[in-house]
């Protein structure tokens, strides 16, 4: 980022957010800022490609048929082209339907579904070199985390999910990046995309929490084009009386949202290796370091699951009847996870079979979850696991999905795995593999050349 504008007073957020957006530039970036940017580029098209067979895709796509538009961007995993608008509506919900997609506790949600399809769709239609994606991405991304610091913890607490609320601010800010607008423009976008915000966490288990990414994208694009074609806004959305903070949340911070201004918040990206609610994954983990100690299934009792009770608005349903619903279900994670069954499977362990499924279902009636109040920290990712066996054994283990991993080596190496399986299913283990390797290297690539590379 380039010299840092200070605000001219404590609480002018949207003006400094704006700013600070459109000073992103790649190539004052640091080599590692731009290394965990290509790995969110690659995390989100391998996920967006196995998500793109999916029934809401469909969905989507004929809806926008149905629309009609100006058909100039690319689908990932299908042969349709549709307007920009459309596409980041469309490539968003792919990117989201597996909830598979990384997370950054900053913005307690998924900076990634929300932007990037925003930023992809716009760069194809407009022909931008693949170091103005990277900037513009950037960009929306940091903004997705400073505005979730902006409202945190009420905003989430209060049933908005963050990835819609919160990102369609981010999709205008990188779009805005993207079209180069002047800060009074840009601070526009934000406002029109402000006045947007929308997304209700009461709708997870279903495809409408897919669909919080797409319209995310959608309406951040659309903030960003009607700014730049001079639409009135407030320009300071976030932070004035009756704005979005005060609207939206019990809870207003500036000083976290304008702290450390050279902080990169990409740095602390959480990528996902199973494919369920990130809330779900300290569980797992937990189960994993006790059946690697030994722990059979036959030999469990009972399991009990302590959580911060903010995990019951986001993955707490009981007796989840379908796959969407079993990717919210702690219980279910749970019981997979002491089934030994593979949490990445994408087309055997999330279906109503497996929901129905006896032995799991024995399991999952095995499983208590306790919410934990004060001074449990609120808002944490954290698990703690105590299983009691047939031989009244008490088995503990803990984990804490919310620290970033600090092996790149290790991450990029299970990135790459990740991506092999998700977009060789789809387009083939050869294609896959240039693909890799074309968004390695995607400074010296384009939009365009990307997109048609992970075309159906």
């Amino acid at each position: 980022m380039s010299a840092v504008i200070k605000p001219q007073t404590p609480t002018a957020v949207t003006a400094t957010l704006a700013e600070w957006a459109l000073a992103r530039d790649t190539a004052q970036m640091p080599a590692d800022v731009r290394e965990a940017a290509r790995r969110c580029v690659l995390d989100w098209v391998g996920v967006a490609l196995a998500g793109s067979p999916d029934p809401l895709i469909g969905i989507l796509i004929g809806a926008a048929q149905d629309e009609g538009g100006n058909g100039v961007c690319s689908l990932v995993g299908h042969r349709e082209k549709v307007s920009p608008m459309q596409a980041a509506m469309i490539n968003g919900a792919a990117g989201h339907v597996l909830d598979y997609d990384d997370v950054n506790t900053g913005m307690t949600g998924h900076p990634t579904a929300a932007v990037l399809p925003a930023v992809l769709a716009l760069a194809e239609a407009r022909n931008a070199s693949g170091a103005e994606i990277i900037a513009a991405f950037v960009a929306g991304y940091e903004t997705a985390a400073r505005v979730g610091q902006l409202v945190a913890p009420g905003h989430y607490a209060r049933g908005y999910h963050n990835t819609c609320s919160v990102g369609v601010v981010a999709a205008a800010a990188a779009c805005a990046r993207l079209l180069q607008l002047d800060l009074d423009a840009a601070s526009r976008a934000l406002g029109i995309a402000a006045t947007q915000a929308s997304g209700l966490k009461s709708q997870f288990g279903t495809q409408c929490k897919p669909f919080h990414a797409g319209v995310a994208g959608h309406n951040g694009m659309r903030a960003a084009l009607l700014a730049a074609r001079g639409m009135e806004s407030r320009t300071d959305m976030l932070e004035r009386r009756g704005g979005f903070a005060a609207t939206l949340s019990p809870d207003f911070n500036p000083d976290a949202a304008l702290a450390n201004p050279d902080r990169y918040f990409v740095r602390e990206n959480l990528f996902k290796y199973h494919a369920a609610c990130y809330g779900t994954h300290s569980a797992i983990e937990s189960i994993r370091k006790l059946r690697a100690d030994g722990l059979v299934p036959g030999a469990v009792r009972q399991a009990t699951v302590r959580v911060a009770q903010s995990a019951d608005a986001m993955c707490n349903i009981q007796n989840p009847r379908s796959g969407l619903e079993a990717k919210f279900s702690l219980r279910f994670m749970t019981a997979a996870a002491l089934l030994g069954l593979d949490t990445a499977g994408l087309d055997t362990t999330y279906s109503e079979a497996t929901c129905a499924d006896a032995k799991l279902v024995a399991m999952r009636d095995k499983v208590k979850i306790n919410l934990m109040q004060s001074p449990w920290p609120q808002h944490t990712l954290k698990a703690e696991v105590m299983v009691e066996t047939t031989g009244r054994q008490r088995l503990e283990a803990a984990y804490d999905a919310s620290v970033p991993e600090t092996d790149l080596r290790a991450q990029g190496e299970k990135l790459n795995t990740k991506f092999s399986k998700l977009a060789g299913d789809v387009i083939g283990a050869a294609r896959a593999d240039a693909l890799q390797k074309q968004i390695s290297q995607l400074e010296t690539n384009s939009a365009k050349a990307l997109l048609a590379a992970s075309a159906g």
